[in-house]
């Protein structure tokens, strides 16, 4: 019984020392709450300014002060500091301002809370500040009167076969309309320090070595310069590879790999200019022992430079090696300084004769009648090549039809053929009643011409020195 009692007694004074404590707690707790009616809460900060604990009033008097001393530290890219005061820029505080609110925002009996996290506001009409004075010390900033550094792109440098990447430039030209603002900003909320690179106030390069568009960009580079495409004209060789080719490649703003298309056309070009054949000077060995020049006429290797651009540039995209002919357009017999080879007609005009070589033997050779000098119609000299062969046909022209039984063009609608109309060939015929540019030969020649010649078969036609 008597520890029964000895229990209910301590017991109850346990129930009392925590009421006791529950309500010293409470009454601390209302006291400080009663403090904060008019005192900013613990780590309390507005505009940069520490008011914590500050009576309200109070912390107008250290704001002012605050502002009297203020200073606003420009870190610049390069290292270099600069300075913006309060005083250069008639800044002061506002006694209109809406700081009032951050008291509403506060209430007392929330102030537990300010010792578990910063209580930083920010007063937009806190300060004010002469815009005339601040704009004219902007101008004045040392950053943005020295000689300009453009900003530049990771860049590519093409060296024993492969590129490299250059790093950035990052330079030293400032937005001005951002730094306008972010001073602003800065001094707005009281900032003690703005660092002019964090806050983007200069202009950057788009790219740069840790861009993911370099590393694609340096592997597209590397693919085109590594295409080979060789070139095969008869013997000779032109080679494009990646010292050539390099030549060829620039790179954008945007990174985008570019290909001097018109680098391009001319040199395939330049190719046609030097292996194409078609009308150039020949010197042909003649039946007669003589050598003659052979200009104009249709013969010879003709490349096709516009497609074969297209295609070396697709080539070039692919990175593709290859050896190969480029398109044509047409098609000489042989390569080499004597492309006509040793399947050939051959029309002296001046001698008024004709021979047909075949595989390097003489098949047939006679007098013929070519067209007439005198009227108008002389036998074109050039080198030309059968167009095709037909065995019956009917011949037109400006007041003249004739019937052929051989019909080998050359030259549009100038070729050979026999002419049964006539009873004589060869001397000076032709001269008088001379065609209207065919070659007319006797029926035996033609048939055996046509009997033996192919299509592409190269026809020359020339012209000796006159004879005294």
């Amino acid at each position: 019984m008597r520890n029964i009692k000895i229990n209910q007694f301590f017991k109850s004074r346990v129930v009392g020392n925590i009421t006791i404590l529950t309500a010293s707690i409470v009454l601390v707790y209302l006291l400080i709450a009663l403090y904060f009616t008019n005192h900013y809460f613990f780590n309390t900060v507005i505009n940069g300014v520490d008011v914590s604990l500050r009576a309200h009033d109070d912390a107008e008097r250290i704001i002012k002060k605050t502002i009297k001393n203020y200073k606003l530290q420009l870190i610049e890219r390069n290292g270099e500091t600069e300075e913006i005061t309060g005083q250069h820029i008639g800044m002061r505080y506002n006694e209109k301002s809406s700081i009032f609110k951050v008291y509403r925002m506060q209430s007392s009996f929330k102030w537990i809370s300010s010792l578990l996290k910063d209580q930083n506001y920010y007063v937009e009409d806190l300060f004010i500040y002469n815009k005339d004075y601040l704009e004219s010390k902007i101008n004045e900033l040392n950053c943005l009167n020295k000689a300009i550094i453009e900003p530049q792109n990771v860049s590519f440098k093409y060296s024993n076969g492969s590129y490299e990447t250059v790093a950035e430039v990052y330079g030293n030209k400032i937005h001005k309309d951002i730094l306008n603002k972010a001073i602003e900003k800065s001094l707005l909320k009281g900032e003690t320090e703005l660092d002019l690179n964090e806050s983007l106030c200069y202009y950057n390069p788009k790219y740069t070595l840790s861009s993911d568009k370099t590393l694609k960009t340096k592997h597209l580079l590397n693919k085109y310069v590594g295409a080979k495409i060789v070139y095969v004209f008869g013997n000779e060789n032109e080679i494009v590879d990646e010292s050539r080719i390099s030549r060829w490649l620039s790179v954008d703003e945007d990174l985008e790999v570019i290909i001097d298309e018109k680098a391009v056309r001319e040199y395939v070009q330049g190719l046609s200019h030097k292996y194409d054949t078609v009308g150039i000077v020949r010197k042909i060995k003649t039946s007669t022992g003589k050598t003659v020049e052979v200009s104009g006429g249709f013969y010879g290797w003709k490349m096709n430079w516009t497609a074969e651009a297209k295609v070396l540039l697709e080539s070039i995209k692919r990175g593709e090696v290859l050896k190969k002919e480029p398109l044509y357009i047409q098609k000489a017999v042989v390569r080499g300084k004597d492309d006509i080879g040793d399947t050939y007609v051959e029309i002296n005009i001046t001698r008024q004769h004709l021979w047909f070589y075949k595989n390097g033997k003489l098949i047939a050779q006679g007098s013929v009648v070519t067209g007439n000098p005198n009227r108008g119609n002389p036998t074109k000299v050039g080198v030309y090549m059968l167009n095709y062969k037909q065995k019956g046909s009917t011949l037109r022209g400006h007041n003249y039809e004739a019937e052929v039984t051989y019909w080998m063009p050359f030259n549009g609608n100038i070729g050979i053929h026999d002419a049964s109309w006539r009873y004589a060939f060869g001397g000076e015929i032709y001269k008088r009643r001379g065609s209207h540019g065919c070659i007319n030969a006797p029926l035996y020649l033609a048939k055996r011409i046509f009997e033996n010649i192919e299509e592409g078969t190269p026809v020359i036609c020339y012209e000796e020195e006159k004879r005294e």
